[in-house]
């Protein structure tokens, strides 16, 4: 990258590039402005325009609008707690001020199936506002500011936020309060009625562990430090994992990592794996009688769902997934190909595969790099196992006679096609 950062926050936008903004190069260092994009056909990282406020732990979320909702963070040079927020233009490249939040500090921030974002807050001063750290709120991208939604039912800091594919938001784990140890509750967010539920709690109490929504609707959970079920305590970094269901709902037992860790990171790999890395093998402030031999892990892993679900394919004519893509005027049923090209503001239809039976999230369409709207996905009608998707093309699309169209779900993309763009 163009300097070292941690505590930053990285972003795939719909050009296939990832936003970096954000972190500290070091502990005892000034926290940046800026930001930068790094390309994957080039391999390299270049900067970006400059963020308003330095913030050393924001959130970053991608909007349906194609800009990027930076929120929160802290400033350890003037002790600052941001109630603000930012947007990110990738079309412009330059960062602007949006509406601020009711309260400083953003712990989770999370894409709603109808475009809002769910943020979710501890207090920064626990001790002067405990309350603010049941605290919620929603993002409006149509009018640039936050609303204050319902309580959460617990006090737990720094919890695993994960978009169910029913369109609930699974709040987990975290701290119980101000370093008072790991959490094993859990609660759902639902969106309609704008309320918190309480969940049975998790299996083992996690902080600094993962969650990872899989294709088949559960949830993965994995490591952190803890290990009290009934929460609070434990510093012992976890390999154990569990899986959370809301069809049921509750946590099960799953496989166990190699090696306990916690700040670990995971994806979602498109075979439906996923890859477990990084993190450290031992919690420095509370190892117990273990000697601090661990440190840092360079060790991966991966872990394997009982049912593998692959990413969505997009259908060509070529039968390969590749070239000339099996999308059509939903007028007129004719292909948008270089013969009759898509304009702006066109609907146009395909099929895909691999869509949640029942979901309520929304997959995501890039065309030329930028994101369509969604006007409706279902059943594809004939075709079981098979699934539609109905578009707006976007404007500012540049022209061609090959533009390339990618399908986004769950954090995976799908292959690339093209279709003709006027």
């Amino acid at each position: 990258m163009t300097i070292p950062r941690a505590g930053h926050t990285a972003t795939l936008l719909p050009n296939g590039k990832v936003l970096i903004a954000g972190g500290r190069p070091g502990y005892s260092q000034a926290v940046p402005v800026s930001a930068e994009l790094f390309d994957p056909d080039l391999g390299t990282f270049t900067p970006t325009g400059d963020m308003t406020t330095p913030r050393w732990f924001p959130t970053a979320t991608l909007l349906n609008t194609g800009k990027v909702l930076i929120a929160g963070g802290y400033d350890p040079s003037t002790d600052s707690f941001w109630a603000t927020a930012e947007l990110y233009d990738p079309a412009t490249g330059t960062f602007a001020a949006t509406g601020n939040m009711n309260s400083e500090w953003a712990d989770t921030a999370t894409l709603l199936p109808n475009g809002n974002v769910l943020v979710t807050k501890a207090s920064a001063d626990f001790e002067i506002a405990p309350g603010v750290s049941q605290m919620a709120e929603l993002y409006h991208p149509d009018t640039g500011t936050f609303s204050i939604t319902g309580n959460m039912m617990f006090w737990h800091t720094g919890p695993t936020a994960t978009l169910l594919l029913n369109g609930e938001v699974l709040i987990a784990g975290g701290d119980i309060g101000d370093g008072d140890g790991s959490s094993a509750f859990a609660e759902v967010y639902d969106p309609i009625a704008g309320s918190f539920t309480p969940l049975p709690k998790m299996i083992t109490a996690r902080e600094q562990n993962i969650s990872t929504l899989l294709p088949d609707g559960t949830v993965l959970v994995a490591g952190g430090h803890g290990g009290v079920p009934v929460g609070g305590g434990g510093f012992d970094n976890l390999s154990s994992s569990e899986l959370f269901s809301s069809a049921i709902p509750n946590f099960s037992p799953s496989g166990s990592m190699t090696v306990g860790r916690d700040w670990l990171n995971a994806n979602l790999l498109n075979d439906g794996r996923v890859l477990i890395t990084g993190g450290n093998e031992y919690y420095v402030f509370g190892a117990g009688s273990r000697p601090p031999s661990g440190g840092t892990l360079a060790e991966a892993e991966i872990y394997t769902p009982n049912v593998l679900i692959p990413a969505p394919a997009l259908f060509s004519l070529s039968g390969g997934g590749q070239r000339q893509g099996a999308i059509w005027h939903a007028d007129t049923g004719l292909l948008a190909s270089s013969q009759n090209p898509a304009g702006s503001g066109d609907v146009l239809s395909m099929y895909t595969s691999n869509l949640f039976e029942g979901g309520v999230i929304p997959p995501r369409v890039a065309i030329g790099g930028q994101l369509a709207a969604v006007l409706f996905f279902g059943d594809a009608p004939g075709y079981p196992g098979y699934y539609q998707v109905n578009l707006r093309v976007p404007s500012g699309v540049a022209p061609g006679s090959a533009v390339s169209v990618r399908l986004m779900y769950m954090g995976r993309s799908s292959n690339e096609v093209t279709i003709g763009v006027r």
